[in-house]
């Protein structure tokens, strides 16, 4: 916007003026305002941008306003961007926790009984159901945050027994760990692809920053208490294939009673 002086200055009547073009110039005017300042603007003023990038944020909303804007009470003022197949794909990813924590819960329940009375297995999956359970909750409060809809789906009934006829309770409960671990990256895999899929740079970022980067080190956690139990397992196998040899030894005669 260009600034042009007040015509009443006296510097400009008396000849001067020809120095400083009353057009783009600003002076003091002391004419009928005494020593105060007078601005006025010039007419035609050019509103194009030296850069070349015009910002005109009033015209631009207006073009969105209903998308941006929603006009029933029930749609969210938060939602932008966030498509109805991520939505659903988040809320499958709050049920398969829910899912794997109800299992751990199970699993928990069962090794604390007084007949089985593994009480370290029973902490330790106690403490999973836990993890996954807020694992859930983190989803579901992204949900919220980014305008979706939180809808929980069945949680299926998990096993009450976890007795393995080969293998035993121990070995065969870090097994079932391990499988879900692996299953739960899985699924947040998929999640982090309909997040490329649909643009959702947020969604992309919240998968690998929040879980996927974790459930890595939970897989190789688990799948290192899997291996000492198969160890384990192993020794305690070859021991009793030992007895047994022994045993068959002592019948016919061969090894000695002691």
């Amino acid at each position: 916007m260009l600034l042009k002086a007040s015509p009443a200055f006296s510097i400009l009547n008396s000849g001067v003026g020809d120095l400083f073009p009353p057009s783009n110039v600003l002076f003091p005017s002391t004419a009928c305002r005494g020593s105060r300042l007078s601005v006025r603007a010039a007419k035609g003023t050019s509103t194009k941008s030296l850069t070349g990038v015009v910002f005109e944020p009033f015209e631009e909303v207006k073009k969105d306003m209903d998308l941006l804007v929603p006009t029933t009470p029930l749609a969210s003022l938060a939602r932008h961007k966030f498509s109805d197949e991520s939505e659903s794909a988040v809320n499958e990813q709050i049920n398969v926790e829910y899912n794997v924590s109800y299992i751990y819960h199970a699993l928990y329940a069962y090794f604390d009984r007084d007949n089985v009375g593994l009480k370290g297995f029973a902490n330790f999956f106690k403490d999973s159901s836990i993890e996954e359970r807020g694992h859930a909750e983190k989803f579901m409060e992204y949900q919220n945050k980014r305008g979706g809809r939180v809808k929980l789906q069945s949680i299926l009934m998990p096993f009450s027994e976890f007795d393995h006829e080969e293998k035993g309770d121990a070995l065969y409960a870090m097994e079932l760990a391990l499988s879900l671990e692996k299953l739960t990256n899985e699924k947040l895999l998929k999640l982090q692809s309909v997040g490329v899929k649909n643009n959702d740079v947020q969604l992309v970022d919240f998968v690998e920053s929040e879980f996927l980067g974790e459930q890595i080190w939970a897989e190789v956690k688990e799948m290192k208490q899997t291996q000492m139990k198969q160890a384990e397992y192993m020794i305690s196998l070859q021991m009793d294939q030992l007895e047994s040899r022994k045993e068959i030894l002592r019948l016919k005669g061969l090894y000695g009673s002691s």
